[in-house]
């Protein structure tokens, strides 16, 4: 397929998806290899953000999707409904890097690092759609193992979980320090 039709139909099918699609499968359909079609999509990238376009390929892990530019937010909210806004209490964050450093982690686990019962706060990030269910864990009862999901790297801006940045000690204590106030305010209520 000639490179100018190939990038045309790799828009339309972003485009028509509104959501990510893998690379290998847009290589499939314009019948290139993932290199080419990587190649393509980084020139369509550098296109898209070097005119005055409203949209731009971002690219997340090993797929990409079509979104429109940050600058545009103001303009979209005047005719879309707002968007809802993630609220994200303190507990809540504490437990979504427990499991973004830890993935694929079990509840149990989330709570042994916690101190804490996690209930809430798996099910808010659940519902943020910020994790999900990756699979069982190979023991007894076979608990659910949770990870980060592709609406997470889009929400705090990271192509992959290689952009993540490393946890010091000092910081794991002050997540420790944390859980244990959390703690002593539920006993003394």
């Amino acid at each position: 397929m000639e490179r100018q039709k190939a990038e045309a139909v790799i828009e339309a099918i972003l485009f028509t998806m509104g959501e990510s699609v893998s690379i290998a499968k847009l290589a499939e359909v314009i019948e290139e290899n993932v290199k080419t079609t990587k190649a393509i999509l980084a020139d369509m990238a550098v296109k898209y953000e070097s005119s005055e376009r409203g949209i731009a390929i971002l690219q997340l892990e090993d797929s990409v999707q079509l979104c429109t530019k940050g600058e545009f937010y103001e303009y979209l909210i005047k005719i879309a409904k707002a968007p809802r806004k993630l609220s994200l209490t303190d507990s809540v964050l504490e437990t979504l890097s427990i499991i973004a450093y830890k993935q694929p982690v079990t509840r149990l686990e989330i709570e042994r690092i916690r101190g804490v019962n996690s209930d809430h706060a798996v099910n808010r990030l659940l519902e943020f759609d910020l994790i999900t269910e990756v699979g069982r864990m190979d023991a007894p009862g076979r608990p659910i193992l949770f990870g980060t999901t592709e609406q997470f790297l889009r929400s705090f801006g990271v192509k992959s979980l290689d952009e993540l940045p490393e946890l010091n000690a000092e910081q794991i204590e002050d997540f420790k320090m944390q859980a244990e106030e959390e703690i002593q305010l539920k006993l003394d209520i």
